[in-house]
């Protein structure tokens, strides 16, 4: 049985409280700084999660503001899809907003992409790891046992020999809207006596449905899969050719990995003032809205995509170059 201690004697006038000095303001804030609370478990002072914790919130808010640009996304539709609030989304993009599990599936939802890829601590994911993770995702077990073997075996694997490039009679043009993918790729082909094909008409055609249509119906998810058997479907097809990609097939990894692969890719570049020039000229604004933040969200689009029409293997540049000087250079480009 414990001890017990020894009860004080009973007095008949309660003891005085000794008084305690307030300490100001100021010097209060000064002992906090030199000792600020410590947090034991998760061994580090509060101060520090909390900074931390802002941090995470703004890499966080990159990440988000990233994935819709990929995918050409303003932030007025970016809301309208995923029914939150423009504003709060301004806040998240901003690194100002504590948001839920909740809120992020929705967002992840209206991008197409998944919660891992907005809530991953990493500031900067390896360039090809998501297309490695969908690419296990749709494997069978035999095709990851046989992956595993290959990553255990790096080192032999590096000595293989390189996969053959594709041949430049199969050509593919990528870039934003408004760069002349279709104008350029329709002369290019009349002059070399290939196939032209678009692929956003092919996807109407296959389904009966207007670019419009099949987002209002599908979303940007569904969008990105009939892109993808599109694709499929277009590879397939024998013969030289030249195909005008819609400016966000880099959003899906699987897809673009898929074009790069099967085509002869060739960024058509043009600076933001020519894109939105000519998109007005073809009366369409999607889907960045007609309103005055118009130009803001399309370089914001385009810086985000960069990296990605990087991968392309040759650049044509159509800023300030007429329609023939540029079909000059695609075609000199093609025939190099």
């Amino acid at each position: 049985m414990d001890a017990k201690f020894p009860r004080p004697p009973a007095t008949s006038a309660p003891v005085p409280a000794k008084a305690v000095r307030a300490e100001p303001p100021q010097v209060a804030a000064a002992v906090e700084s030199r000792h600020p609370p410590y947090d034991p478990q998760a061994g580090k002072t509060l101060r520090d999660r909390d900074v931390n914790a802002d941090n995470y919130l703004t890499d966080l808010g990159r990440r988000v503001r990233r994935m819709r640009a990929i995918r050409g996304m303003s932030r007025k539709v970016f809301a309208q899809v995923s029914g939150v609030s423009e504003r709060y989304i301004a806040q998240i993009e901003s690194g100002r907003g504590n948001l839920s599990v909740l809120v992020l599936r929705r967002l992840a939802q209206a991008t197409g992409t998944t919660l891992e890829d907005l809530v991953c601590e990493e500031p900067v994911q390896a360039g090809d790891w998501m297309l490695v993770r969908d690419l296990l995702r749709r494997a069978s077990p035999d095709a990851i046992s046989k992956a595993k073997a290959v990553l255990a075996d790096a080192d032999a694997m590096a000595a293989s020999p390189a996969v053959p490039a594709a041949t430049i009679d199969r050509v593919a043009l990528i870039g934003l809207r408004g760069a002349g993918k279709s104008t350029l790729g329709r002369l290019a082909a009349d002059r070399q006596g290939w196939t032209f094909v678009e692929l956003n008409k092919e996807i109407e055609r296959e389904n009966g449905l207007s670019m419009t249509e099949i987002f209002s119906l599908y979303g940007q998810e569904g969008y990105r899969r009939l892109e993808q058997e599109m694709l499929r479907q277009v590879v397939d097809r024998p013969g030289p050719m030249i195909l005008a990609t819609g400016g966000g097939i880099v959003a899906e990894p699987l897809t673009f990995d898929m074009l790069l692969t099967s085509f002869f890719t060739v960024w058509i570049k043009a600076a933001p003032e020519e894109h939105m020039s000519r998109v007005r000229q073809q009366g369409d604004l999607r889907p960045m809205g007609n309103d005055r933040t118009a130009m803001a969200e399309l370089v914001t689009i385009l810086s985000s995509r960069e990296p990605l029409y990087e991968r392309a293997r040759a650049v044509v540049d159509t800023t300030g170059a007429s329609i023939e000087t540029s079909l000059e250079a695609l075609l000199a480009t093609i025939r190099s």
